[in-house]
């Protein structure tokens, strides 16, 4: 009781003042929390709170992790689909990238915003040192300066390094080769051109379509010399084999690149022309996925009976699957019916053959990337794809509907279609990160790879929709209940500084379980002096 007298005593001597302080400090402190928590999760896709407490407490806590033990239990078919899993997480190559400098630079120069991600953008460089060189370079000068070059950081530097190999090559070297037999003479020759420095400066330096086109003829004329010579001698040993490696990986990304600038220049045949001729000369380099340049150039010709014949080939159980791939199959069979289809009428007669399967075609392609409809139908602003994609993802979504948007649309009733059956496949997957209908389980790692290749300011579609997480909500019902405490002491404090007092007594008393509701009140009449509420007559009688 000597303890709950110093407690009342030191209780006495607060003002009001001081609990109006206290609850509007501490609704601020949760208000901020809050704000943070909600931040980290649409940035994030997880809690930080939440975080923290299973990374740093759990294991000091002594948390053990059961996935080690479930994952030795699986069955065979569940490692294949965990195996499948990990393959579609895979970052790959956008086979429809922009040009760097005709492109990407001009929307920053507009906008002042950067459309790649600097992961996107090292993403890149790997893939030019992989592809555009070998361990033989440092024999030729202008190679070694553009091995170099890729690994730069810098744009700026990239480019003068480019001009600076293709100065290199400018420079006349001498040759002893014994023209007559009594004499030697020097024969003058010139280095050969340096394709991979035009191919860099096409990509970044040329402001234009017209431009990066004149630039990739040049290295073509390049690129082809070095790879026939290549070719003669790739069997005389393994450094020249990988010379002639590198060498083919550079003809194939010069052509590609030329029909692609004969697509945007409105060369739209020739394009297709191109590309055939690149598939039939190199059929066995598919990681260009050069067939999904094919489609898109067929679709904008509307020749669909060679979009038909191009899907017949790719679109095998056996091969990996693309949102291209996915679509236009769906496309070409809602084609067939979309003219005619009145979701009314469908509802009193049912579907019909041709509209079951361009329903089913709708399901399969939704389900393999759900991102994708709410791009086509409008429903989310697009932006310019990144340079890199993840398959069944946002950026892959992004990457599909920013060149086929106007092909669905080209097709009268295609988006209404799409518009009225695209939900209906998730009614089939209840559950798409356990089990998938046609497909493996949707992979859990698209948001946190999506959220690196894409820009800051772009909003990432999240596949399944996650619930909010405990922390959050917690934060929030704290943040409104000290709220709500701030308010009425700021509005009642003498009130409220009794009911604290009160409340605290309670919990300090050694006898506060004989206490109850009628005495707390009793003693907030004794404080504030009101007066009894009178009694009725009859109730005196």
């Amino acid at each position: 009781m000597r303890k709950s007298a110093h407690v009342s005593m030191f209780l006495n001597t607060l003002t009001p003042k001081f609990y109006v302080a206290l609850t509007g400090t501490s609704s601020l402190i949760s208000g901020l929390i809050l704000i943070f928590e909600w931040w980290y999760f649409r940035k994030y896709g997880t809690s930080f709170i939440e975080q923290v407490s299973v990374s740093h407490l759990r294991p000091l806590l002594g948390g053990v992790d059961n996935n080690s033990s479930n994952n030795s239990n699986s069955s065979n078919g569940d490692s294949d689909s965990n195996r499948q899993s990990v393959s579609e997480c895979k970052v790959w190559r956008n086979p429809l990238n922009l040009f760097r400098g005709a492109e990407y630079n001009r929307y920053t120069w507009v906008t002042g915003r950067e459309p790649l991600t600097y992961y996107d953008m090292n993403l890149s460089a790997q893939d030019h040192q992989t592809f555009f060189t070998c361990d033989s370079d440092h024999l030729r000068p202008a190679d070694a300066i553009m091995q170099k070059a890729w690994r730069e950081r810098n744009p700026q530097a990239r480019i003068s390094a480019a001009h600076e190999a293709l100065e290199i090559n400018e420079i006349r070297s001498r040759v002893e080769v014994p023209l007559i037999a009594s004499s030697t003479i020097w024969e003058i020759k010139l280095l050969p051109k340096c394709a991979t420095a035009y191919i860099l400066l096409a990509e970044e330096e040329a402001t234009t379509i017209a431009e990066a086109e004149k630039l990739f003829k040049q290295a073509l004329k390049a690129g082809d010399g070095c790879y026939r010579r290549s070719q003669q001698l790739q069997h005389h040993g393994s450094q020249y084999e990988a010379q002639h490696r590198r060498d083919t990986n550079v003809l194939v990304y010069i052509k590609r690149r030329l029909a692609m600038c004969a697509r945007r220049l409105g060369r739209t045949r020739e394009a297709v022309k191109m590309m055939r001729d690149l598939m039939k000369e190199f059929p066995l380099l598919s990681m260009f996925n050069i067939h999904e340049n094919l489609l898109e150039a067929l679709l904008e010709l509307q020749a669909y009976a060679d979009v038909q014949a191009v899907l017949a080939k790719y679109d095998d159980i056996s091969l990996p699957k693309s949102a291209t791939i996915c679509y236009t199959a769906a496309l070409l069979k809602a084609r067939a019916v979309s003219d005619k289809f009145s979701p009314e009428a469908a509802s009193r007669r049912g579907l019909s053959t041709a509209e079951m399967n361009a329903v089913e075609a709708i399901h399969r392609a939704v389900e393999f990337n759900p991102h994708v409809p709410k791009y086509l139908l409008e429903m989310k602003s697009l932006i310019l794809p990144p340079e890199h994609i993840l398959k069944r993802g946002d950026s892959e979504a992004i990457a599909y509907a920013f060149f086929h948007l106007a092909h669905w649309k080209r097709v009268e009733g295609a988006l209404n279609l799409l518009h009225c059956t695209w939900e209906g496949t998730f009614r089939m997957i209840p559950y798409p990160l356990e089990k998938g209908h046609l497909f493996y389980p949707y992979p859990i790692c698209t948001e946190t790879a999506d959220r690196e290749l894409l820009p800051s300011f772009h909003e990432v579609s999240v596949y399944p929709k996650k619930e909010l997480p405990f922390f959050i909500l917690f934060t929030a019902g704290l943040c409104s209940f000290t709220a709500m405490l701030a308010l009425l002491t700021h509005q009642f404090p003498e009130l409220m500084g009794v009911f604290a007092k009160a409340m605290i007594d309670i919990f300090c008393s050694a006898e506060f379980r004989d206490w109850n509701c009628k005495s707390i009140f009793m003693r907030v009449e004794d404080e504030l002096e009101i007066p009894p509420a009178p009694q009725s007559q009859h109730f005196q009688n």
